[in-house]
C-alpha cells in the first residue's frame, strides 16, 4: 500500500539560519501518525544559511545519509574525519558504538540545499564508520579516464609496430612522442626495411661515381659521400 504525502503536509523547523521540512516526526514536530516508516526514521530536507550549520552533537545506532541537493556541506567528527560533499554527491556515516560530529556550510554566503535521512540499523553496537565525500564524482572521473585510455590504446594498436611511441601514462601528453632521429639513425634501426634502404642508397652513391668518372651526369637527385645533392650540380671524380 502507498501513502501520499504531500510535501505542503510536512513539518517545518525554521530557525532563521535553518528552514527544514520533515516527513516524519523529528525535534519540536511530532506527528504519532507519521513516525517512520519500517526502518526509515528519518527524512529531512534542510536549508542552511551561509556559514552557519549544526554544532557538535551525538550519535549512535544509526546509519545516516546526507545528500547535497545544492551547494557544499562540512562533515567534522570526533574520528578526525573532514570532508566536504557537493551537489550531487553522498557521505554516509554509520554511528555504530557512537560518534560526535558537526556539519556546516562552508560558504560565507551561498545557501545549503540537503536531504539527511536516517535508517535504524539491524543489529546494535556495529563498528561506527564514515564514508567521506565525493563518491560519485570520483567515480565518474575513474570512468573517464579509463574510457579515455582505452581509446589511445586502440588507436595505437591500428598503427603499425614501428610507430608506436606514444606512452599510455595518463598523466603525460604530447612531449612523450619519441624524439625525432635522424635518417642515418633511423635507417640503422629500423631492421631489415632499414638494412635493404642502406642497401640501396649504397648502390646509388655507386652508379653516381661511376657517372662522374665517365662524364656522364644527369638530372636526378644522387648522393654523395651519404649526402644529398640538388638535381642539376655537377659532381667531378676525385682526382
Amino acid at each position: 500500500m502507498i501513502t501520499r504525502r504531500p510535501a505542503a503536509e510536512r513539518g517545518v523547523s525554521s530557525l532563521g539560519w535553518l528552514d527544514s521540512r520533515h516527513t516524519f516526526s523529528f525535534g519540536e514536530y511530532h506527528d504519532p501518525e507519521h513516525m517512520g516508516f519500517r526502518s526509515l526514521r528519518v527524512i529531512n530536507d534542510d536549508r542552511v544559511l551561509g556559514g552557519a550549520g549544526f554544532g557538535r552533537h551525538p550519535h549512535r545506532d544509526m546509519e545516516i545519509f546526507s545528500y547535497v541537493l545544492a551547494g557544499q556541506l562540512t562533515h567534522e567528527d570526533s574520528l578526525g574525519t573532514s570532508a566536504t560533499t557537493g551537489a550531487g554527491e553522498l557521505q554516509k556515516m554509520s554511528a555504530g558504538t557512537g560518534i560526535l560530529h558537526s556539519e556546516f556550510n562552508p560558504s560565507p554566503t551561498e545557501p545549503v540545499r540537503f536531504l539527511q535521512v536516517w535508517i535504524v540499523p539491524e543489529r546494535r553496537g556495529a563498528a561506527t564508520v564514515v564514508r567521506a565525500a565525493g563518491l560519485r564524482r570520483r567515480r565518474q572521473a575513474r570512468t573517464a579516464e579509463a574510457d579515455r585510455l582505452a581509446r589511445r590504446k586502440a588507436r595505437l594498436d591500428r598503427l603499425p609496430s614501428g610507430r608506436r611511441d606514444l606512452r599510455l601514462d595518463p598523466g603525460r601528453g604530447r612531449s612523450d612522442r619519441a624524439p625525432h632521429r635522424g635518417r642515418a639513425e633511423r635507417l640503422a634501426s629500423g631492421g631489415a626495411r632499414g638494412r635493404r634502404r642502406q642497401r640501396a642508397a649504397a648502390g646509388r652513391r655507386g652508379r653516381g661515381r661511376d657517372r662522374g668518372r665517365g662524364g656522364d651526369h644527369d638530372s636526378r637527385r644522387v648522393g654523395v659521400g651519404g649526402l644529398a645533392v640538388r638535381p642539376g650540380l655537377k659532381q667531378y671524380p676525385a682526382p
